[in-house]
């Protein structure tokens, strides 16, 4: 099958081995696929990880062993924990020891023609969102964990670093809870996505003497840390959402001064993220910046990583 991999360097092939199902997952053709910015730091040498890469997809399960699943337009949770340990049997499966994660960690992911999940990890996604808005499941995910872990009060003062894809999706969702939400960011095009919603928008580098009572950070920088440590107010909190190749040095003396709450944000409900979509509560069609067939995965890694992306998608090869 077709598949993008990377083994130290990125590259097309169309003939990499089919995966095989094993006990209790499912065997899934992807239909559609987005490259994030954790697959760019893949390639710049985060987690380590070869294999095939990918974990923002929807597809058609071919195979499974639940009837129900056949045929059915899926999304899945990248996660796949070992269902035995102590983290697991204590409802900190995203924290197995022992998981794999697609297309990141021990588990080549959704960047081919087909991928394997445990049935239990799919989400059934509805015939009203489309491929090109439920591939968003994931990130938007991932946006709604900042509203599992931290209580986000009406009227709070909000502001989300970064105007990239995560960016733009946190500072939709936390716009929900009717929280003051400013997104800042380093251009004006990306900003101007949120038109439309109640999101503040604000070019990084202008003045600002607000200080936040929460702050995230979706830069994908190293520095992004400092900049939300300078805007955070004295006892509030900071999440991280940024996961960089590159590391970062701390001065930790102002948490300690200023009894700064940070905390560390990951994967999130994809249920949650699927009715989202399906309510139309949040807008991710104007994210959708290009779209690339899988052959064409080289270029459509060079354009996820200009300045002017926000999402990059990918489809299977169309038969000649």
């Amino acid at each position: 099958m077709e598949a993008l991999i990377y083994d130290g360097e990125l590259s097309f092939t169309p003939d990499y081995p089919m995966p095989v199902r094993a006990a209790g997952e499912a065997l899934i053709r992807m239909t559609t696929a987005g490259i994030c910015s954790t697959d760019l730091e893949i390639t710049h040498g985060y987690m380590d990880f070869r294999g095939v890469l990918g974990h923002e997809f929807v597809g058609i399960v071919e195979e499974a062993e639940s009837s129900a699943l056949l045929g059915q337009r899926v999304v899945g949770e990248i996660n796949c924990p070992c269902n035995e340990c102590s983290y697991c049997n204590h409802g900190l499966s995203n924290h197995c020891p022992y998981r794999t994660v697609l297309g990141i960690l021990g588990r080549d992911g959704a960047f081919a023609e087909y991928l394997t999940l445990p049935e239990a990890n799919l989400q059934i996604v509805s015939q009203s969102v489309p491929d090109d808005e439920a591939v968003f499941a994931e990130p938007l995910a991932a946006a709604l964990e900042i509203t599992e872990q931290v209580k986000v009060h009406q009227g709070a003062n909000v502001a989300v670093l970064g105007d990239g894809r995560l960016g733009l999706l946190a500072s939709q969702v936390l716009a929900l809870t009717g929280a003051s939400v400013t997104c800042i960011g380093n251009h004006e095009g990306k900003l101007a996505l949120l038109e439309g919603t109640s999101v503040k928008r604000v070019l990084a580098g202008q003045d600002t003497s607000t200080r936040f009572d929460l702050v995230v950070d979706c830069t994908g920088s190293a520095g992004g840390f400092d900049e939300a440590l300078r805007l955070v107010r004295p006892r509030g909190t900071i999440v991280l959402k940024s996961t960089v190749a590159s590391k970062a040095s701390l001065n930790l003396a102002p948490l300690v001064i200023n009894e700064i709450t940070v905390v560390g944000s990951r994967c999130g409900p994809l249920r949650k993220a699927l009715d989202l979509l399906e309510q139309r509560r949040v807008e991710v069609a104007r994210l959708i910046t290009d779209r690339y067939p899988l052959s064409g995965g080289l270029a459509a890694f060079d354009a996820a990583a200009t300045r002017s992306a926000v999402k990059v998608l990918l489809y299977p090869t169309p038969q000649s």
